[in-house]
């Protein structure tokens, strides 16, 4: 996955991403398995998550109405990808992403959100190195 910017929101991620083998639907279905897995098991493991149990409760009862889902389900089943075609649609994508936060109101500034890669187009690498 070459992730050309991001940003995590408190309930939902956008990636804006090329898929180096051509296959971005095997790429989401491995990134969503691998980071539900992985965030699950910290959620039960960590003894100062105040809202352990019902967020635990919650992921088994939206799993139990899928015949796809083992026991919990993290992310949705859907996913909303938009094929990008040229430069000036991937920079409005970009914006649009790097805007959320802002267009949400928890900062004013895209560059404020810690988990956004508005900040690696300003040469910051710290939380995430992405592709530019």
């Amino acid at each position: 996955m070459e992730v050309f910017a991001y940003c995590f929101m408190p309930s939902h991620v956008h990636l804006i991403f090329r898929s180096n083998n051509d296959d971005p639907s095997g790429l989401i279905r491995d990134f969503k398995g691998f980071t539900a897995r992985k965030l699950i098991k910290t959620i039960e493991d960590n003894p100062q998550e105040s809202r352990k149990e019902w967020l635990l409760w919650m992921m088994e009862r939206v799993g139990k109405k899928k015949s796809n889902v083992k026991q919990r389900q993290f992310w949705q089943q859907h996913n909303k990808p938009i094929e990008l075609w040229s430069d000036k649609v991937i920079q409005q994508k970009i914006d649009y992403v790097h805007n959320n936060p802002v267009e949400s109101g928890f900062v004013t500034d895209p560059v404020d959100w810690k988990y956004s890669s508005a900040r690696n187009y300003q040469e910051d690498q710290t939380v995430l190195e992405i592709d530019i």
